[in-house]
């Protein structure tokens, strides 16, 4: 089945090829022709995914999904949240944003630095819409560890685990991670 993959993020496109299999041909926007940006101003992760989807089903007519992840701390009162990718401001830095949440934090004690990475995935199959929200809990550390993965993975360690996602393989990171969850539910529900 190709389906497009709303997306302009290569990392997050390699993780959902792996995740979802040759069964899928996954394309992008930018495979149509189509390298603006996709908008997403709503106010919740989940809000955001169902419109990135409604705007590529309405420009192409083709089946198609977007995510929308966002990180959220406690100690922050669920910051950065849906603010996750621009939390240092414009232009989009990965690296900026880490550094802002670790400064925020520096005086958090350790007991208190529990946060989750919060996905929804918005599938619009044949012009119907279906969401699969994927959790993935733990802490966040007081630095940087690890060189796989992107944008927060090198200060999240996911409970139950002793290293970053950062520090994990991408299969490692598949079968725990917030994104891995929600793509097993939307390949549930695709191959049935």
């Amino acid at each position: 089945m190709e389906i497009i993959f709303a997306t302009a993020n290569k990392n997050k496109l390699i993780e959902a090829q792996k995740h979802l299999g040759e069964a899928f041909n996954l394309i992008t926007p930018a495979d149509l022709g189509f390298d603006d940006e996709i908008p997403e101003t709503c106010p919740t992760i989940r809000e955001n995914a169902i419109q990135k989807a409604q705007f590529i089903w309405d420009k192409f007519r083709k089946n198609c999904f977007a995510d929308d992840t966002g990180l959220e701390i406690d100690a922050l009162n669920g910051a950065p949240g849906v603010y996750s990718a621009r939390y240092s401001g414009e232009p989009k830095d990965p690296r900026r944003n880490v550094a802002l949440v670790l400064d925020q934090l520096k005086n958090t004690p350790d007991n208190e630095r529990t946060a989750r990475f919060r996905c929804a995935i918005a599938l619009i199959l044949d012009g119907n819409l279906h969401v699969f929200e994927g959790i993935c809990e733990g802490i966040i550390t007081r630095q940087c560890s690890g060189i796989e993965g992107f944008g927060y993975d090198p200060i999240f360690i996911p409970n139950g685990f002793d290293k970053t996602m950062a520090q994990m393989t991408l299969d490692e990171k598949n079968l725990i991670s917030h994104r891995g969850k929600a793509l097993t539910l939307l390949k549930d529900f695709l191959q049935k």
